[in-house]
């Protein structure tokens, strides 16, 4: 995943291996003029380049370094089972904590204000506001933060849309619309409709946000779909 996604910015391309080939002396190192990469770097790499400026031709691997003692026995073939890319729930829950760890501290300090401007703002005085408003503004920060980090990577397959910001978008939704109905916040007053349409437009906003960031660590997303979703 790391190689593909320095594939996808240019960090990992044609010009830097070329300057790593040159710079490194390979040429007096190896009689062959062969050189393996990592078949999801390939995105950012024009082979036929390699092969110009180097004299290197080069062989994509395996997707897994894993597999490379079989394709060298190989004679340098994958096959379809070594160039087959997945992405099932066990590698999918290993990327939840990275998430979550990168949450922290916005949500610390976004908790903080939320409170004290519940407590500064509240109609009823400071503690009040806290136990009423900035208690659940919290609490719904936290949830939010948890559809986008651990559940859209746990349902990734079964949620509908194939951006990740639609299926982000999906999940904040459906803690919104339950918050809203937990909170029992009346419709039949302007001020109820103005908290529910708030709650419904910033819990799936800050949902998809976090969705798209697994976008950097799926196999199966691509530069300018990634370009296109953010636009």
């Amino acid at each position: 995943i790391n190689i593909w996604c320095a594939a996808g910015k240019g960090t990992f391309g044609t010009q830097e291996l070329i300057d790593r080939i040159e710079t490194s002396g390979l040429k007096n190192v190896v009689s062959h003029r062969k050189i393996i990469l990592p078949q999801l770097g390939a995105p950012g790499v024009a082979a036929h380049q390699i092969k110009q400026f180097t004299g290197f031709k080069v062989h994509y691997g395996p997707v897994r370094s894993a597999d490379l003692p079989a394709y060298l026995e190989a004679g340098l073939k994958a096959t379809k089972e070594m160039s087959t890319i997945t992405l099932p729930l066990k590698e999918r829950v290993v990327l939840i904590p990275i998430e979550l760890i990168a949450t922290v501290k916005p949500f610390i300090l976004i908790s903080i204000a939320l409170i004290i401007l519940a407590g500064l703002l509240g109609p009823s005085g400071f503690q009040a506001g806290v136990i009423n408003n900035g208690l659940f503004a919290v609490a719904a920060l936290f949830l939010d933060i948890l559809g986008g980090t651990v559940l859209n990577p746990l349902l990734l397959p079964y949620l509908p849309g194939r951006a990740f910001s639609a299926k982000g978008l999906f999940v904040g939704v459906v803690i919104a619309v339950r918050l809203i109905y937990l909170r029992g916040m009346d419709m039949q007053i302007w001020t109820g409709k103005m908290e529910a349409m708030s709650w419904l437009l910033m819990i799936p906003a800050i949902s998809a946000y976090l969705a798209m960031n697994f976008t950097g660590a799926s196999t199966y997303t691509s530069l300018s779909g990634v370009k296109k979703e953010m636009r």
